[in-house]
């Protein structure tokens, strides 16, 4: 999935280590891995991993917009987000305003149950 010769970290590490670049990447400390309890913490684990992979990328897109490669990966890991937050909320329901799983007739951020209620 991720080309080695762009020199970045997967998601995962990325998000573990603070930093996408393996060339710019200093050990800031102990890296610990990150180990979810059931389900719903594993694919919030997930998000945050893409979600931080796209923020980084996108910094790094900002001072290089001609990288196709990168671009080429930001769609990639940013794709893999949507379909992972499209199973969240299917399953535990919205994680913001723009979910598609809002009912747009009402309010619907106080239904119960709230998440530490299941």
């Amino acid at each position: 999935m991720y080309n080695q010769n762009i020199n970045i970290f997967d998601p995962y590490n990325g998000l573990i280590r603070g930093n996408m670049f393996k060339n710019i990447y200093d050990n800031y400390g102990k890296v610990f891995d990150i180990k979810p309890i059931n389900e719903q913490a594993e694919l919030l684990t997930y998000i945050d991993m893409y979600d931080f992979a796209c923020i980084d990328l996108s910094l790094y897109l900002d001072l290089y917009p001609n990288d196709i490669d990168t671009i080429n990966l930001y769609n990639q890991i940013n794709n893999e987000k949507a379909n992972i937050l499209n199973t969240y909320e299917k399953k535990y329901g919205p994680l913001s305003l723009s979910s598609r799983y809002l009912n747009n007739n009402k309010w619907s951020w106080d239904n119960s149950p709230w998440p530490w209620e299941v």
